[in-house]
């Protein structure tokens, strides 16, 4: 299978602006996409651009990835309803700067050639306006330009309207193909749907500029099986810097993806061949209880952006929290991450002096039962565990001492099989 009908068979291509592309790719070439610093932080949606770029650098083209250095300051208006809030320009640095480590790391791990990162302020930053308006701007015809969907949507909405700044974001967006084409040859700009004017702008002002024929190529946006946008979670955007969505969290959001998602995110997330996708497609497979495909999707995506040995720390916790392990092994700021939204307490440390804390009055403190009585039934039933084991043949008088404490501060009360509850020393 090319290059080209790979890309297809995944669903990885939404538009392209000529039809002899699976000629183009046939053959090493060098392939462009941007990415935009106005987050600390790679997203969710931003898997799709990065896993299109890893499938075709495995055919062996070229990656450049773009870090919009010079773009972040001025605002893309695709697909925003109204003026983005203009970032300074330390802060831009400072984003840029952490995406492209982060475009670092994901390449590492990935099969072909060499992987280049570029700042698109090398050059632009080094344009003046009279020449860039002069050499530039006077091929962009701006009744054209208005017709472009990021800006008629916002001619169309009175209310916001759209600023010369971000009016003219798509002439800088253009410039960056006629540069990147002129020092490295590059014939292909990949990019999101909603990119499809800035990339025809920009095939068109080298076929202008260099007299060259260069293509471009869109790839879909990242959205549910019911057409919303995807990788959004109560909390905001599903980031890629563990420290902004921990470890635990970024796989449990690929874990619980819906049956009529997995099959499609399977061929666009992993670099799984299509026999085995079509395989863990199988009815077997999706909607059954042990989730096998959706585990193959959330191990394969934790592992290329959080590397192996926190992938293995993840499942270490998925299983003692679900499967009835020891918790002691897990780590206490782990059962942090994983339990961030269970009921808790925080008692004085006090309580586990001694003879220690009773376990009825904290089940009952943490609303693990609604009353003592209720708890000491739990307990005489084996349907209470502690940290996650089973206390069988407990006494209904059972007390919990500091050395029952994961990191001499942290408890996991358990009634049932999924319903954790959190005792917190201070």
């Amino acid at each position: 299978m090319g290059a080209f009908e790979e890309l297809t068979w995944r669903g990885l291509v939404q538009q392209t602006t000529s039809d002899n592309l699976a000629e183009l790719l046939a053959t090493p070439t060098v392939i462009y996409t941007g990415f935009d610093p106005s987050a600390s932080s790679l997203h969710a949606g931003t898997l799709v651009p990065l896993m299109t770029m890893a499938h075709l650098r495995r055919h062996g083209h070229r990656i450049i990835a773009l870090v919009g250095g010079a773009t972040g300051m001025i605002g893309d208006p695709s697909g925003k309803s109204s003026e983005r809030k203009l970032l300074d320009a330390d802060q831009v640095g400072a984003n840029t700067r952490q995406l492209a480590a982060q475009l670092a790391r994901f390449f590492d791990a990935g099969e072909g050639p060499p992987v280049s990162i570029v700042d698109n302020l090398d050059w632009l930053g080094k344009l003046s306006l009279v020449d860039f308006l002069r050499d530039v701007g006077k091929h962009f015809a701006v009744n054209q330009m208005m017709q472009r969907d990021s800006v008629r949507q916002r001619f169309e909405t009175r209310e916001s309207g759209i600023s010369y700044t971000e009016f003219s974001y798509m002439l800088l967006q253009a410039y960056d193909f006629v540069e990147l084409h002129r020092r490295t040859g590059c014939r292909l700009q990949c990019g999101a749907s909603d990119q499809w004017g800035n990339i025809v702008s920009g095939v068109d002002l080298v076929r202008r500029l260099c007299g060259a024929t260069v293509h471009g190529l869109t790839m879909p946006l990242l959205t549910n099986s019911e057409g919303k946008k995807y990788g959004k979670t109560e909390k905001g955007a599903l980031f890629l810097d563990g420290r902004l969505t921990s470890p635990y969290a970024f796989y449990q959001f690929w874990i619980n993806t819906t049956d009529a998602d997995v099959g499609r995110f399977l061929r666009w997330f992993t670099l799984r061949p299509q026999a085995e996708i079509e395989t863990l497609e199988a009815g077997a497979q999706v909607g059954s209880g042990d989730r096998v495909a959706q585990r193959a999707l959330a191990e394969d995506l934790t592992r290329r952006i959080h590397g192996q040995a926190e992938l293995d720390r993840v499942l270490r916790a998925t299983a003692a929290l679900f499967g009835g392990g020891d918790l002691r092994g897990v780590g206490g700021d782990l059962l942090d991450e994983a339990l961030v939204a269970a009921p808790a307490i925080t008692v004085p440390r006090g309580h586990f002096a001694g003879e220690g804390a009773l376990l009825v009055d904290l089940l009952v403190e943490v609303g693990a039962c609604p009353s003592k009585s209720d708890a000491r039934r739990q307990i005489a039933a084996g349907a209470v565990a502690v940290n996650g084991t089973p206390l069988a043949g407990a006494s209904a008088e059972a007390r919990l001492t500091a050395s029952d404490l994961i990191d001499d501060r942290l408890l996991v009360l358990r009634r049932g099989k999924r319903n954790s509850y959190v005792v917190r020393a201070a």
